[in-house]
């Protein structure tokens, strides 16, 4: 568990290189920050076009760049030893540890592997996804007395902070009713039909900006099928307004013990079948691009169809609360 200012760098294993759980941030850690962190962001890139034969623009589609968050970490190892040469001895261990941690060797090598960034700052777990970048410790006189001073940047995939808590909700499809068999018949029997699972209002999306959702989908099912219901807000002036849905369907079945995953979030964006297998093309036409489907702000409402034997059939959702700030 993070304290109140400290900051925790991790990412996994990845063949002979080890995975990171690097915390650093307060005098207790050994690596403290000397000055407040900062956050910056690029300019974005604009979309604007100018008019000819007038004195303005068009304006365009603009896009924000990603934040870059940066670090300047006093090394401390002075209560390491009461001689110098120990002292230093030390902190060139703890230089290692911290040169270790952001070459990130295994992660910088796999294709859309984010590492994790996560802090406590006001009492707000909150965590960033991107990967380290720079790392540099300053030369200076005192390294040998146990002291250096480093500057190091974190460079995140976009401009959101999430929850460092994942939410997560569960839905059953429900079998549709059968009133009864007709004649003739043929052996294996089936009650396959279209069933519907649904939850109204059971997704409390918090946060300042839309969350990215994360949706399994477990068979039996075949041709399954997601909806985000239409949803009323509250619009200027005290009226309403619509914030329009979205529905992703799937042209494939799946059997028992199988599933789907659909992972919307921008590092990710796949469809993976058992967590291994690309099934993206099996999205319909009518089905929107993954950077679209986002679960807004307040309470939601999502509904799973298809056709299932036995109706046993699960979808589950998972969205981390995502903020513009920490």
């Amino acid at each position: 568990m993070l304290a109140e200012s400290e900051w925790n760098l991790s990412y996994d294993q990845e063949g002979i290189h080890p995975a990171t759980d690097f915390t650093f941030g307060t005098i207790r850690s050994g690596f403290y920050l000397l000055e407040p962190y900062e956050i910056t962001y690029a300019d974005s890139d604009l979309g604007d076009a100018p008019m000819p034969r007038t004195d303005t623009v068009r304006l365009g589609q603009d896009y924000r760049a990603p934040a870059t968050v940066t670090f300047e970490i006093g090394v401390d190892t002075v209560p390491a030893a009461a001689a110098p040469a120990g002292r230093h001895g030390a902190n060139l261990g703890a230089l290692s540890a911290i040169a270790q941690a952001w070459d990130a060797e295994g992660l910088r090598r796999r294709f859309a592997v984010p590492a994790v960034l996560r802090t406590v700052q006001g009492g707000r777990a909150r965590r960033l996804y991107g990967r380290p970048r720079k790392w540099a410790a300053v030369g200076s006189r005192l390294t040998r007395q146990g002291y250096t001073p480093v500057i190091c940047s974190f460079g995140c995939v976009d401009s959101t902070a999430y929850d460092d808590v994942e939410q997560t909700a569960l839905v059953a499809l429900q079998p549709p009713p059968h009133r009864g068999l007709k004649g003739p018949l043929k052996a294996p029997l089936t009650m396959a039909g279209a069933g519907v699972g649904a939850i109204h209002g059971g997704l409390l999306v918090g946060g300042t900006k839309p969350a990215w959702p994360v949706i399994t989908i477990g068979g039996p099912i075949s041709r399954p099928s997601v909806q985000l219901i239409d949803q009323v807000a509250a619009g200027p002036g005290g009226g309403e307004r619509t914030v329009p849905g979205w529905t992703a369907e799937l042209d494939l079945e799946l059997q028992e013990g199988e599933s789907v995953t659909i992972d919307t979030r921008p590092w990710a964006r796949t469809v993976l079948r058992n967590g291994t297998a690309s099934v993206a093309g099996a999205l319909t036409w009518g089905s929107p691009l993954l950077e679209n489907m986002r679960l807004p702000v307040g309470r939601q409402s999502l509904v799973l169809r298809g056709t299932s034997d036995t109706g046993t059939a699960t979808m589950t959702v998972a969205w981390r609360n995502a903020y513009a700030y920490l």
